[in-house]
């Protein structure tokens, strides 16, 4: 079983790296670009980059983001051994 969701974890993490670097350096970029430097069309920018706004997919993209965390969390912590029973 673990080594299932071993298996299961990587290949969750190699589909998400890149959308969830995209989201993370975006979302990180809008903040500084619009509240730190006041440039209001960089940030309107990252942030419909952030959503995927760009290529129409604003509705979908942060669900799925979202649906691969959660696959990353229940895999992970089903590998830590928390939820062992023991003998």
């Amino acid at each position: 079983m673990n080594r299932m969701f071993r298996r299961y974890h990587r290949q969750i993490a190699i589909v998400l790296c890149l959308p969830l670097f995209l989201t993370v350096l975006t979302g990180m970029g809008y903040t500084i670009a619009h509240e730190w430097l006041h440039q209001n069309e960089f940030g309107e920018f990252l942030l419909g980059l952030h959503t995927l706004e760009i290529l129409h997919l604003e509705a979908i993209y942060p669900i799925l983001n979202g649906l691969g965390l959660i696959g990353l969390l229940i895999t992970g912590l089903s590998m830590t051994g928390l939820f062992r029973t023991r003998a």
